[in-house]
């Protein structure tokens, strides 16, 4: 059996003619397709020399005409190849800007002009580290200068990922990014929201007029750009069958409409009666194809950060915790658990990959169900008395009073007047004040203030309208001279 060749090294093989070939991809096109360049020769020993040669001197930089390679090549250089050619075409544009932030902020600046023949283990693991003390490029006064542990490893991969690919074209002997020590992963926090947080938070949704979108989302747990992305014709109005086939992204101050996540992610929901009649009665007053259409431009899905910034504003006006939008999708999962939903059920609503995945990301849940269902079984054998555990059954064990029913009233603050701007709580030490005009050439623009307080912010707020008026003004003076 002849030997195979090792990924990366090429091919070789005997033409029809009697000639040797040897072949490698030289460049991907635009639509992601290989281009070869074949060395000729009279025998596999002359053409394993010429095809040693020709990759050698071939390195891949993106477009169609790939440069010579050169001993003095930076690091800089080829990740921003690497990058342009071999990982954009296969990733999602949110990703894409995820990919670009870590290399064109992060490692170019950092150690772009290091040789890349020479780049060391021990210069990966300083970056590293400054990175951590002191590689925040903004809002460094509300967040500190070091950047935090997943974008140090976010780094980290961008530079073992092309590294690697570098040591497969011959360009490097070894992958220095291999060995490192990273900081620990850390998975982000689970929250939910409690049975009375949970109320608090729709009749506060309620009163602002967003109480279809949070009640939608609590009965299916979908994603942001999901819930965002759906249509009307996706809806059967009928049997409550709903299909999600797309989402909603934020990309650079704009959205894009894309497939969903994952495949597992194009599904089906069933909507409970009682959902699907406060939908329906939205449909009935709806004139758009969006189930939930943008409240500031026509015939355009509701916006993702426009969602974040709104669920920021209910849980502080509800008085809630602060949690993500990510974590209503976890509030649903919870309460579909502990009614009795099984994983399987629950994992294909989601939207997750396999079982195995929600399992992982709820296990502390199924392990109170395991727990609780131990107890069921002993009690029907007789080995103990049991009593279900929940906040009521051990009141009235203690002799305490039940809690009282919720008692709550929506928070109505003040409505500011048109024209000047909005304040939007970020953290709890940052505040951002925004004014979104529309500028001299009839197009909306946003602009944005921060401050450690809302009274500071209001102060900045006030007084970077008055300068964008004036500029709008004088742009649009510029603009009539010029028509005359």
């Amino acid at each position: 059996m002849a030997d195979r060749r090792k990924k990366g090294k090429g091919t070789v093989r005997q033409r029809s003619d009697g000639r040797w070939e040897g072949r490698i991809i030289a460049f991907y096109d635009d639509n992601n397709k290989p281009k070869y360049k074949s060395v000729f020769g009279k025998s596999k020993t002359e053409v394993q020399e010429k095809l040693k040669t020709l990759m050698e001197e071939q390195v891949f930089v993106g477009g169609k005409t790939p440069s010579k390679a050169k001993s003095e090549m930076k690091f800089g250089e080829w990740i921003d190849a690497w990058f342009r050619t071999y990982a954009q075409p296969a990733i999602r544009e949110t990703t894409k800007e995820c990919y670009a932030n870590y290399i064109y902020h992060h490692i170019i600046p950092s150690i772009g002009n290091t040789v890349l023949s020479e780049l060391t283990q021990k210069a990966l693991q300083d970056f590293y580290g400054s990175l951590k003390e002191q590689g925040r490029c903004i809002r460094t006064e509300q967040f500190g200068e070091g950047l935090s542990d997943r974008m140090v490893r976010g780094c980290h991969a961008m530079c073992r990922k092309s590294l690697e690919k570098a040591m497969e074209q011959g360009l490097i002997n070894s992958n220095p990014a291999i060995g490192c020590k990273l900081p620990s992963k850390k998975a982000r926090e689970m929250q939910v929201l409690t049975p009375s947080e949970l109320k608090q938070f729709l009749m506060q949704a309620h009163y602002e007029g967003y109480y279809e979108f949070y009640l939608l989302e609590f009965a299916t747990g979908l994603r942001r750009g999901e819930i965002c992305g759906l249509q009307w014709k996706d809806l059967n109005l009928k049997t409550g069958e709903l299909h999600v086939h797309r989402q909603v992204v934020a990309v650079q101050g704009g959205i894009n409409i894309t497939e969903p996540k994952t495949k597992a992610s194009d599904r089906t929901i069933m909507l409970s009666p009682s959902v699907l009649g406060v939908i329906h009665n939205l449909y009935n007053q709806s004139n758009s194809q969006w189930i939930f259409p943008s409240p500031v431009k026509d015939d355009t899905p509701y916006n993702p950060q426009s969602v974040y910034r709104k669920t920021q504003q209910i849980l502080e006006r509800s008085g809630c915790k602060k949690v993500r939008f990510h974590d209503l999708r976890h509030t649903f999962a919870t309460m579909a658990l502990e009614n009795g939903m099984d994983i399987k059920t629950l994992s294909n609503m989601i939207g997750h990959v396999s079982a195995e995945t929600t399992l992982n990301i709820y296990s502390h849940i199924t392990n109170e169900m395991q727990q609780n269902a131990a107890r069921k079984i002993d009690a029907s054998i007789g080995r103990e008395d049991v009593h279900p555990r929940n906040e009521i059954a051990e009141a009235l064990q203690s002799k305490v009073d039940p809690p009282k029913p919720l008692e709550y009233a929506p928070y109505k603050g003040k409505i500011r007047k048109s024209g000047t701007g909005g304040i939007y709580k970020i953290n709890d030490h940052l505040y951002e004040g925004r004014f979104t005009p529309t500028n001299a050439y009839g197009k909306r623009e946003p602009h944005n203030v921060y401050a450690h307080t809302p009274e500071e912010c209001e102060i900045l707020l006030e007084k970077m309208i008055a300068e964008v008026r004036a500029q709008i003004a004088k742009e649009k003076e510029q603009l009539s001279k010029k028509d005359l």
